[in-house]
């Protein structure tokens, strides 16, 4: 008999701390979209995980910023977005990644040692993630930049749900949504 209450009150702190582990993995999963710029060419946005004090794109940008020898690479990719801002998200900007039945690209088109991945949903809307260092032949082949290319799939489904059922309406240049993520 003394086993009976035992088992039910460890149960019970199991149960609990389950619910608590998902409570933290939902928070650490949960995004909102925040606006980097907007302009006659482009309006540009980048994902922000709510349990982190950067946005996607800043902590690509923070971990490069200072590195002697990828600073050349990200200043490039600077430029690109600089031009895509004024000018537009046209196709031959980006490499494309990602699969087929999604709009994942990367930055920059030339020779780099770096990669920015980016969801380009328009000519006038672009949306920021993060990279890093390419040291294989495809992003899938390294685990970091595959979580990267996943993050912003996941996102574009999302925004594809949001805009079936009214959450989200996407203009000619922009995103309109109260709603965070959860990815």
């Amino acid at each position: 008999m003394q086993n009976i209450p035992r088992i039910s009150l460890i149960s019970k702190i199991n149960t609990l701390s389950l619910r608590q582990i998902l409570l933290i993995i939902k928070s650490m999963s949960e995004t909102e979209l925040l606006l980097v710029s907007k302009s006659e060419g482009c309006t540009i946005y980048t994902i922000q995980f709510l349990s982190k004090s950067e946005s996607e794109f800043e902590n690509f940008y923070n971990r490069f910023k200072s590195n002697a020898e990828y600073n050349p690479d990200l200043m490039r990719i600077v430029a690109f977005i600089n031009k895509i801002a004024d000018i537009g998200a046209m196709e031959r900007f980006f490499r494309p990644e990602g699969k087929i039945n999604d709009r994942v690209c990367a930055l920059p088109v030339i020779q780099s040692k770096l990669r920015l991945y980016c969801l380009r949903l328009s000519d006038r809307i672009l949306v920021l993630g993060n990279g890093g260092i390419k040291k294989s032949r495809s992003y899938n082949e390294d685990e970091e930049l595959n979580g990267y290319v996943l993050t912003l799939q996941k996102f574009e489904r999302l925004v594809r749900e949001g805009e079936k059922n009214g959450t989200i309406l996407i203009t000619t240049n922009t995103i309109e949504t109260d709603e965070n993520f959860n990815i």
